[in-house]
């Protein structure tokens, strides 16, 4: 199933991707900054609105873990369980099935927060901060 991207995802990803330093958060291969081989990977598909920009289900994968993953259902659940945590992922997945989120007429309030996230995210970087991590939308 096609999903479209829109620029709303493009920035959240380049956030998740900066606050991991480019590097695969389940492999640990370094990627360069602005790299197609690191992507940011959904734990609930981007189809289900009401997480599509949670930080929380999200994780910064290399092409080879994103794929593996993805082709992978149970391992997916396993790895993001352990990534998250059982309770974490189990409030994502409640989450995800919420259709009362409002959050397709906010597209642009979105697009607009993840751009200056990921300046702010660059900044840190570059400031040598530690554990930089997204702030949600919401």
């Amino acid at each position: 199933m096609f999903i479209k991207r829109l620029a709303a995802d493009s920035w959240f990803s380049r956030c998740v991707r900066e606050a991991a330093k480019w590097k695969c958060q389940r492999c640990g291969a370094q990627h360069d900054p602005g790299s197609q081989g690191l992507h940011c990977a959904h734990f609930m598909t981007r189809g289900k609105w009401a997480t599509r920009f949670d930080p929380l289900n999200v994780a910064a994968l290399c092409y080879g873990c994103h794929s593996f993953i993805d082709s992978r259902p149970y391992e997916k659940a396993q790895w993001f369980e352990d990534f998250l945590g059982k309770d974490v992922a189990q409030i994502i997945r409640e989450k995800s099935e919420n259709t009362k989120h409002g959050l397709k007429k906010c597209l642009k309030e979105i697009t607009k927060h993840y751009k200056a996230e990921h300046e702010r995210i660059q900044q840190a970087n570059l400031d040598g901060v530690p554990n930089v991590t997204v702030v949600g939308f919401l």
